[in-house]
């Protein structure tokens, strides 16, 4: 049985309903961050959970070599046609490692982290980015805030979206730890149900997971400007860790 993740980001619905999602975006966020990173022309960077490739694609773009790996058959089948000598996709589960001590930097941005169902999972997942790394390379974790998405989550429990004739009715709420999104979509006469459930981690849990996986946290910024955090207002907690 397949998880939720898999059964909604290969779904076509995915796609359409995150359709404004732009390049534009990415492309500055990534300038920013590759200043504040210092990188260098050829460095080695995994783009992890990387959809269909728009930060993948913008990394490339300042001389990067690229490896972008999701587990979306789909999304990379996609991503694949931006393919070139510095910027390649692969279908992989970021439970596993891709490439122990290969990389100067590995990238997990968007909220693409916090699926899992079970504690385990989520080690898994962050050992998988540690082990990538190579001595001396820097993490990036792209996360919700939590306290600024509890509020985003009391002040619009519903909502309901048209895009290209689809209607997607949307409820959200918070249980267990867990922020949920539950989508039901309206195609004509056919009717389908989609969740989201993405854990909940405070700043404190996300530094408690990767430090236990030889991990040091250096800054945590707290929008895609990289601003100063703030527990209470920030929409983001970009997190930036170091391997030992």
């Amino acid at each position: 049985m397949k998880e939720w993740f898999e059964n909604w980001f290969d779904s076509p619905y995915y796609h359409i309903l995150y359709a404004h999602r732009s390049d534009t975006e990415a492309i500055q966020f990534v300038e920013k961050l590759v200043s504040f990173l210092q990188t260098k022309p050829k460095d080695t960077l995994l783009d992890l959970a990387c959809g269909k490739g728009r930060h993948a694609r913008a990394f490339s773009t300042f001389g990067l070599d690229v490896t972008g790996v999701d587990l979306s058959a789909q999304s990379i089948a996609f991503a694949k046609q931006f393919e070139h000598e510095h910027l390649h996709f692969f279908t992989h589960d970021m439970r596993h490692t891709f490439r122990e001590n290969y990389f100067a930097f590995v990238c997990n941005l968007f909220t693409s982290f916090g699926y899992f169902k079970s504690e385990q999972e989520n080690q898994m997942a962050a050992k998988s980015m540690a082990d990538a790394l190579k001595p001396g390379g820097k993490l990036v974790v792209d996360f919700i805030n939590e306290q600024a998405a509890r509020k985003y989550i009391d002040a619009n429990q519903s909502e309901s979206i048209l895009r290209d004739g689809i209607q997607f009715e949307i409820k959200r709420h918070y249980q267990d730890k867990k922020l949920l999104k539950d989508i039901t979509v309206k195609d004509k006469e056919e009717i389908f149900h989609f969740q989201e459930s993405v854990n909940s981690f405070t700043q404190e849990d996300f530094i408690q997971l990767f430090t236990s996986n030889g991990l040091t946290c250096l800054h945590t910024f707290g929008d895609y400007h990289l601003a100063k955090y703030d527990v209470e207002h920030s929409p983001r907690m970009i997190c930036i860790f170091e391997k030992q």
